[in-house]
């Protein structure tokens, strides 16, 4: 674990410096008193390292298709972004596929990235709409919710399932939402055109976010306010995919105004294009164009994005005018809270030295537990 008295940093609005013993955070400000090993911050913006919780891929490699070294390839491009942990997003899939992604995944968390560090899986599917389904395969949706094959999944994974999408609406989905939590898993509702009502019932069993709320999902009616309104009525913390292309920026000012700050989560659902110029992309088992930027599939469905949060940070700060502490805080702390990591998101002491070092949006370097994954 690594120890160090990082000096000469940018936080809250003044240069100060923050000590890091063993990889973890334990005084902000005051002296070297230890007469640990100095570091330069070169009067850069120090922020928590970002948190990614929703993503398929970057730097040409697709989660779903990708072995342990792949998903290595994925935390190291996500450290030179600013990231310092992330969840995996596996997207509907065969089960053979999807046991052979989280195994992958399960090596990496127990072994070691090498850059941001994989912090959990996330299981996009299959208990979703086919009506919504978006990017998802239709033939390998799930018609009636399924505890057993979850069960299945999560023992595979050695309990790093930590995050799932269902649909409200498909039979039996609520129902499961109390169990799906006692394996550990966060639940959040999305690819639905579950209405009002049934979409409160998931959120009164447990369901506690709102994945990429307004994409892939019924909007809001006035007489039916349906999952949209559901999410922004209720206590659920609400994931947003800042590119631009997603929402309109006045969409995600109405999330901050009606949630709050800290209920609104940044998230990139990024594709293995991202990194990558325009071109021919995988997404799980479909084909995907990118084209200036937006990631789409031959019949013009968009399918992810190639967005990364460096870039979704810069778009926060444009789309409201917070400076970049505030804006950070949908990709740190927000994200931190909804999963329950106590040791996440935040610079204090006894937190995780998971840092990043900010020049204007240009990542400087990236820290995670003390250690430096990326140096620009």
């Amino acid at each position: 674990m690594a120890s160090f008295y990082l000096e000469n940093v940018r936080h809250r609005g003044a240069l100060t410096a923050v000590t890091v013993e063993d990889g973890t955070i334990t005084a902000i400000g005051g002296e070297n008193g230890r007469g640990l090993p100095r570091r330069d911050g070169e009067g850069c913006q120090l922020l928590p390292g970002f948190l990614d919780l929703h993503t398929h891929g970057a730097a040409g490699v697709d989660v779903n298709a990708a072995g342990p070294e792949g998903l290595r390839k994925i935390s190291r491009f996500f450290a030179s972004q600013g990231v310092a942990g992330w969840q995996c997003s596996v997207l509907t899939d065969t089960k053979e596929q999807t046991l052979s992604a989280i195994a992958a995944a399960r090596k990496v968390i127990e072994e070691g990235s090498g850059g941001a560090a994989l912090l959990g899986i996330h299981l996009e599917g299959p208990c979703l709409s086919s009506e919504y389904k978006g990017a998802m395969p239709e033939r390998l949706l799930m018609k009636e919710a399924s505890l057993p094959l979850f069960r299945e999944y999560q023992e595979a994974a050695g309990g790093h399932i930590t995050y799932l999408t269902l649909s409200p609406e498909i039979p039996g989905a609520v129902e499961i939402v109390p169990k799906l939590r006692e394996l550990g898993i966060t639940v959040a509702m999305g690819h639905s055109g579950a209405g009002y009502d049934i979409s409160w019932a998931a959120v009164e069993a447990g369901v506690t976010a709102a994945t990429h709320l307004g994409n892939a999902e019924r909007l809001f009616h006035q007489h039916d306010p349906a999952i949209w309104g559901a999410a922004l009525e209720s206590g659920c913390w609400v994931e947003a995919i800042c590119d631009g292309l997603h929402l309109h920026p006045g969409t995600v000012r109405l999330y901050l105004k009606a949630k709050g700050w800290d209920k609104v989560v940044a998230v990139t659902d990024s594709i293995m294009a991202a990194g990558l110029p325009d071109g021919d992309y995988k997404l799980g088992v479909n084909d995907v164009v990118v084209k200036d930027g937006d990631a789409k599939l031959p019949n013009g469905t968009r399918a992810g994005s190639t967005l990364t949060l460096c870039r979704a940070l810069g778009k926060v700060m444009e789309w409201t005018g917070a400076d970049m502490e505030k804006a950070a805080e949908l990709m740190t702390c927000n994200p931190a809270a909804l999963m329950g990591w106590k040791n996440k998101g935040e610079i204090a002491p006894g937190k995780d030295a998971d840092l990043v070092l900010m020049d204007g949006l240009t990542v400087k370097a990236t820290f995670v537990k003390g250690v430096e994954v990326y140096r620009a």
